[in-house]
């Protein structure tokens, strides 16, 4: 199996071979201060925290010099089809300049896994490397190649981009977590929707011990069903076969894209929903409400207000959460879940471009200013969306602090209205910043 390739791109001199020596640990690329020195794609191979891969560096794209860009500029264009994860090195002392703009235009019609390394910080305390955010590639990671300050975080966030230690591919299935407390009818869910019996099912509590995978394609999609144990309270758990089955639980909920949180409605809802609700919540993952064993409810249309009440109720923090009434004995409603699971696995993946979401800003902060809650008052900058999976936003303002709990509640509330986002947790994140006086 041939190793992951990374691939260093960025404009002239922001220190991208200085870079791929620190990383590789050797002087295989010339460095020097004229930009365009590296010209053709050089390769070496890299060991960190037991991962391996290939590191390329690539000469600098739209120099001025017409024997070379068109060159440079296809050995790049080669190395982002080859590899797996870009890192995009641009120059913190600089700042963001328009060839950074184009360049960022490139990645991200890639489609592939970039991490932005703001080069060349001297000072970590003082640094402003916030302009990045812009390019909607996500969060720079702040380093200092020549003095090897930093790399280390680089590393691990390379790491986790790498195949096989983040999340699978979305072309290899949409991952889906069948999880919930023992005996609220998980097992008999899954064979249920794949209508036949792969999974044991028993009336016994906590008969499935391991996470069992079960990969299916209906239509054109494809599905891994991840069955887990059920979660029991720790107290009840011993620290034999049982405990490791909640251990493997939990690890399947963090590997999945969708989870199917079942509840068991003729027992309603428990202290231990709440917790693995809270675990799914926290974990960012897309999360689908599903209502087990319907068809042991009477009155069912008042049942399904009392119980949709309850739910928004006990379970508030999950308010985005589709909910699906079914019976895994008899069927009924199980034909809505896997559109649901693809609508919110769309909604996780949803990008906003950054023009987009400022004029909502602008339009949010205008139909309800911030409190002023100290002389000047809270300011909104600008917001850039950083991430997907869950989709994550971060919002320059003059003051962190000033952002109280409810503006924030306030700010989610309408991200949704505007943009949906159904069945997936957000992350507002608040950073501060002074405005430049060219601003």
């Amino acid at each position: 199996m041939s190793k992951p390739l990374v691939a260093l791109v960025g404009r002239p001199n922001v220190g991208k071979s200085t870079l791929f020596n620190r990383l590789s640990g050797g002087r295989s690329a010339i460095v020097d201060d004229r930009p365009g020195v590296t010209r053709d794609r050089l390769y070496r191979d890299v060991d960190w925290d037991n991962h391996m891969f290939t590191l390329v560096d690539t000469g600098g794209l739209f120099l001025d010099d017409p024997d070379f860009s068109g060159h440079i500029k296809e050995q790049v264009s080669v190395a982002i089809q080859e590899a797996d994860v870009i890192v995009f090195v641009v120059d913190a002392q600089s700042g963001l300049a328009p060839e950074d703009d184009q360049v960022a235009q490139l990645l991200l019609k890639s489609n592939k896994h970039t991490v932005i390394a703001a080069n060349k910080v001297e000072d970590f305390k003082k640094m402003d490397i916030y302009d990045f955010y812009r390019v909607g590639l996500g969060e720079p990671v702040p380093i200092s190649a020549l003095h090897g300050l930093n790399i280390d975080q680089l590393l691990d966030r390379i790491i986790e981009l790498l195949p096989g230690t983040s999340a699978p591919a979305d072309e290899d299935g949409v991952r889906v977590a069948v999880t919930g407390r023992p005996n609220v009818g998980k097992s008999s869910l899954i064979n249920a929707l794949l209508s036949e019996k792969r999974v044991i099912v028993s009336d016994l509590p906590g008969t499935t011990r391991d996470a069992v995978d079960t990969k299916f394609q209906k239509g054109d999609q494809c599905y891994i069903l991840i069955d887990t144990a059920g979660i029991r309270r720790r107290s009840r758990v011993s620290r034999g076969v049982e405990y490791y089955g909640v251990r493997r639980a939990l690890r399947a909920i963090d590997r999945a894209d969708v989870a199917l949180l079942v509840l068991d409605s003729a027992e309603g809802i428990v202290e231990q929903d709440k917790k693995i609700a809270g675990y799914i919540e926290e974990t960012g993952k897309g999360v689908i409400i599903i209502i087990n064993k319907w068809d042991l409810t009477a009155d069912i249309k008042n049942r399904r207000r009392v119980f949709e009440k309850m739910v928004r109720t006990e379970l508030s923090f999950l308010s985005y959460a589709p909910l699906h009434y079914v019976s895994a004995l008899t069927g009924e409603g199980l034909e809505g879940i896997l559109p649901t699971v693809d609508f919110v696995h769309g909604e996780q993946k949803k990008m906003i471009g950054t023009g987009n979401l400022n004029s909502w800003l602008s339009e949010a902060v205008f139909l309800n200013p911030p409190p002023a809650m100290s002389k000047g008052g809270l300011k909104f900058y600008y917001a850039t969306q950083v991430a997907v999976k869950p989709p994550a936003f971060v919002f320059f303002v003059n003051n962190p602090k000033l952002v109280h709990f409810s503006y924030k509640r306030y700010l989610e509330r309408q991200l949704r209205e505007a943009y949906g986002y159904e069945g997936t947790p957000v992350r507002l994140i608040f950073r501060g910043r002074k405005r430049s006086p060219e601003k």
